[in-house]
């Protein structure tokens, strides 16, 4: 039976491993993070994936970063048939994909050739994107440039944002893992070169990309929220600290002001001028505090019209 390491990290990739065990493939080693600090406390915390591997009763590897040597050969030693990887986190060494007879198959959130990287999901909402999807690949040595396997398109909701998202996608992935699979053992799947001119990326998000430039359109500010939520998270500055800002709602309302300017307040938002339209706060998160409503933020004198994000 054909041997598979499974490598992922985070929650999307779960019901991907899981799946591969329930449908009886012979997962012979599952290879995520390390664990890491997490919290105000620091508390060490599994990844995901390790909670499932744990589960599922599979061993479980947790290399700090495969260019090692040694933790490279540990990985080759597995001896697998195939690698599958669904968000590991790592770039896998020429010899690690070169190595399983069968290669090494990765299942990236996106419509490739759209959006290779790291933040496949976040920015296809930010662009406000109607629609994106997954595309199972074979994994080269440039970054997610292989050859295509097979694809699934998943409409983007207008109230979506990236957690919703991660998992409509993972379920996604999930199937269309199940559906080509046979393919893949059997060795009669597609090879489908990507097209080099549609390429667009996907970068990990940079702290400048959460900042919000209300210059812009409400439409588009309103988009990097959903796209940043519920992580890394939007923020702009107000009274010289920093604001988060989790959510807002588009609004038809028509006002005159600076970008950024507040221009009414409700019982449960706070209205605010941007370079194209009024946009509606109404969860947030003020510099040191809880995350909250618009509504509670707004029962103390925090706030009023004329005020200004920047």
């Amino acid at each position: 039976m054909t041997k598979i390491v499974f490598m992922g990290t985070p929650a999307f990739s779960a019901p991907i491993l899981r799946m591969l065990v329930e449908e009886g493939y012979r997962v012979i080693s599952v290879v995520t993070q390390p664990d890491r600090p997490v919290g105000r406390k620091k508390v060490m915390t599994a990844t995901p994936v390790k909670e499932e591997a744990l589960r599922l009763g599979l061993p479980v590897y947790q290399p700090e970063k495969l260019k090692n040597p040694e933790e490279l050969q540990h990985v080759l030693d597995m001896g697998a048939d195939l690698i599958v990887t669904a968000a590991f986190g790592q770039i896998l060494p020429t010899e690690l994909l070169e190595a399983p007879k069968l290669g090494a198959i990765n299942v990236h959130a996106s419509l490739l050739p759209a959006y290779r990287g790291g933040a496949p999901i976040h920015q296809a909402i930010i662009d406000g994107q109607p629609e994106t999807g997954v595309t199972i690949m074979y994994m080269v040595d440039r970054l997610d440039a292989g050859d295509m396997i097979s694809q699934v398109t998943v409409p983007i909701e207008e109230q979506d944002h990236t957690g919703s998202m991660f998992e409509k996608l993972s379920i996604g992935g999930r199937d269309l893992l199940k559906e080509t699979m046979p393919a893949i053992i059997a060795g009669t799947n597609e090879r489908i070169p990507q097209d080099e001119q549609a390429v667009t990326y996907a970068r990990n998000i940079s702290r400048e990309q959460e900042r919000i430039d209300w210059s812009k359109s409400a439409r588009a500010i309103y988009n990097q929220v959903r796209g940043l939520y519920p992580w890394p998270v939007a923020y702009t500055s107000f009274n010289s600290a920093n604001m988060k800002i989790w959510w807002t709602e588009k609004t038809s309302s028509i006002a005159s002001g600076q970008a950024g300017q507040v221009v009414g307040l409700t019982e449960d938002s706070i209205l605010v001028q941007t370079g194209e339209g009024v946009l509606a706060i109404t969860e947030l998160q003020p510099s040191g505090k809880k995350r909250m409503t618009a509504r509670d933020y707004l029962k103390g004198p925090k706030i009023q019209v004329g005020d200004l994000f920047e």
